[in-house]
């Protein structure tokens, strides 16, 4: 397909070859689709003249052991063959093929094809690309529908690498998807072999539908018979170009592909689905949604992001919220939804407790969404080489999985590839795939597959509380030279005139009591004439003391904590007190009792003048994946890296003889 890009070069930059070449590719694949067909669909489109009819009698024509039957024609009677038999009117005869389609096959609409065809008719090149792509053979039977899928997503992958476009954000790669889809079909393996099954699947980023493709074909491997309806919403109009069309030619409704950005509106906000898969783009930014998400938010209640806002950086946590939001709600048979979502490392552990990431973490684990998380090896994507993982969620848990979460390493898995393709260097082979699956669905070894690393912890296993530990303001105060200084550089003390005078009046006097100070202050500046305000007094106060551990608690003079010891802000600090320290308490007085207890045990000892401030107690919740599987390797004796040194050593001597003779 892209050595096309040999015809097109010269007229074309490199970065417009994709806009040529991705439309030719699709209407080169509905053409061979429809065949076999041909004669037909011409009976019936000569026969009837609604959409509804045509539609209905055309699937039932076509309708074969493998395909659930067309749903699009074309009353043109061209075909990319016929079109080049007239070659002084190919472009007419190209958009009249083109805009023969069915209503339903809008696709090339959103590809400007007919400007496509127009310009390269304008510069010499129609003709040329026509007879490359009239001459592949792209029929269902050479092609099937995953290949077609790869070819899609490697088209797309080209393109956008060659106008420098973030080629990966498009393009999943398959093992991951396998993986993904494996996973979340793992519990409800035997369900889907049972006869009448149906169940709907959904994209929210769907790209050119692969994610849909393998799950749909996955599903059909399991149950030949089971009934799929396939959903997506995708912001790129020209991979949901390709997606529809995709959809179109396997007999799906392509109403259910619909554009538009996820984050501002859900184009199915009406309906759940059995199953979610997702790969957002990794590091994204919502700065230009920035209002409509926070809009959506403010309005709390049932909306997708009441939970929280991530940072505006990093769009991962809304896709992740919105992915929960969309799987069925549990029926009385107690089946609900399941989903896969491929997130970077930052959904983890970023924001600290009470942020919008810990909140939304806190939504998860607290409504008991997250089933498992899984570590991928490194370089796995095509446009990052960063940590991966995948996260598995589901509202109705089997009854000895309720109220936890599996990690599962898979960092150590991985094939390295013979030609890395962009940042991939790194694939999850099926048999890594078997193993990783084994593992999530807790099944024993029994095949001398790989172990893969799991541990289960509960939920509240990832909360904490965010305790602020507060200790006594003690200040020494002196007026020596370098306090005077600082005071003159003070923005408002520096310009009260008399006051240098009146604070070089205490001599070496030397104050451990601030109440002492404030007095004796007073004395000072009457007898040197200055006045200053409440607020001034302060500011000189707070620039002349200095912390000293032997000095008098400073205590409030008024307000209701009069008489009260003050904190020092500059001592201040935070611990984070586990859920799981002392059990888990359920009401507050004895949340309030394990935090006083883990304050005696583990700070008291240390810092014994300190006391929490309960109004600052804050909720917070993290995932540390690296640390619950961090080995510790200690570093090689110092007897092993002398004799690795010595011998380096002898062998640099030795070249230099050699150098010398």
């Amino acid at each position: 397909m892209w050595s096309v890009a040999d015809t097109l070069r010269g007229p074309y930059a490199e970065a417009e070859y994709g806009s040529v070449i991705l439309p030719f590719t699709v209407l080169r694949r509905l053409e061979c689709v429809m065949g076999p067909h041909r004669e037909a669909m011409a009976e019936i489109v000569a026969q009837y003249q609604g959409e509804q009819q045509r539609r209905t009698h055309l699937k039932i024509r076509t309708r074969t052991e493998d395909s659930a039957g067309l749903s699009f024609w074309t009353t043109s009677d061209f075909t990319l063959e016929k079109a080049l038999q007239d070659p002084d009117n190919l472009a007419e005869n190209l958009i009249d093929y083109v805009g023969g389609f069915s209503a339903n096959l809008d696709v090339f609409k959103s590809f400007d094809f007919e400007n496509v065809i127009r310009t390269l008719d304008s510069r010499d090149r129609l003709a040329q690309v026509t007879r490359h792509f009239e001459r592949i053979d792209l029929s269902p039977d050479e092609v099937s529908n995953a290949d077609m899928g790869d070819l899609f997503e490697n088209l797309i992958y080209r393109f956008a690498e060659s106008a420098n476009d973030g080629a990966g954000q498009f393009y999943t790669p398959r093992d991951v998807v396998r993986l993904l889809v494996d996973l979340v079909y793992a519990e409800d393996t035997e369900a889907l072999r049972d006869r009448g099954t149906v169940r709907s699947i959904y994209d929210p980023t769907v790209g050119t539908g692969g994610m849909l493709t393998v799950a749909d074909e996955h599903l059909h491997g399991l149950n030949p018979d089971a009934s799929t309806a396939l959903f997506g919403q995708e912001i790129n109009p020209r991979t949901y170009a390709i997606c529809k069309a995709d959809l179109l030619i396997k007999g799906q409704d392509p109403s259910n592909v619909r554009q538009g950005d996820t984050l501002v509106v859900d184009r199915f906000e009406d309906r759940r689905f059995d199953y979610v898969l997702s790969n957002p783009p990794f590091g994204t930014d919502w700065k230009a949604v920035e209002s409509e998400v926070k809009n959506e938010h403010a309005r709390g209640g049932q909306g997708r992001f009441a939970p929280g806002l991530p940072a505006v950086g990093d769009a991962a946590m809304l896709f992740l919220l919105h992915v929960a939001s969309k799987m069925r709600d549990v029926d009385e048979t107690g089946r609900g939804g399941k989903a896969g979502i491929v997130l970077n490392g930052s959904p983890l552990f970023n924001g600290g407790a009470g942020s919008g990431p810990s909140e939304i973490r806190g939504h998860m684990l607290e409504n008991d969404l997250v089933e498992a998380i899984v570590a991928l090896p490194n370089d796995m994507f095509y446009n990052t080489g960063i940590a991966t993982y995948l996260w598995i969620l589901s509202n109705s848990k089997p009854a000895e999985r309720k109220g936890t979460v599996q990690l599962i390493d898979a960092t150590g898995l991985g094939s390295k590839l013979r030609k890395s393709i962009g940042s991939k260097r790194v694939e999850i082979s099926e048999k890594d795939r078997k193993d990783i699956v084994r593992a999530f669905a807790g099944l024993e070894n029994a095949g001398g597959g790989a172990e893969v690393p799991v541990k289960v912890f509960g939920n509240r296993d990832f909360a904490y509380w965010n305790v602020t530990v507060e200790r006594p303001l003690q200040l020494r105060f002196e007026c020596t030279s370098e306090t005077i200084s600082a005071v003159a550089e003070q923005k408002t003390l520096g310009k009260i005139d008399g006051l240098h005078e009146a604070l070089e009046s205490f001599g070496d006097a030397v104050y451990l009591n601030r109440e002492k100070f404030n007095k004796d202050i007073g004395i000072h500046l009457r007898d040197h004439g200055v006045s200053l305000t409440a607020a001034q007094r302060k500011t000189l106060w707070q620039t002349i003391g200095v912390h000293d551990e032997t000095a008098d608690y400073c205590r409030s003079t008024s307000g209701k904590n009069k008489g009260e010891i003050e904190p020092d802000p500059a001592l201040r600090d935070t611990e984070n007190v586990p859920f799981g320290w002392g059990g888990y308490p359920k009401t507050h007085e004895a949340l309030e009792e394990t935090v006083q207890a883990y304050f005696d045990a583990e700070v008291k000892p240390h810092v014994d003048d300190a006391w929490i401030d309960w109004d600052k107690t804050k909720t917070g919740y993290e995932i540390p994946f690296a640390r619950h599987f961090y080995a510790y390797e200690p570093p090689r004796p110092l007897e092993e890296i002398d004799a690795d040194l010595e011998r380096v050593v002898g062998e640099i001597m030795t070249l230099l003889r050699e150098v010398e003779s």
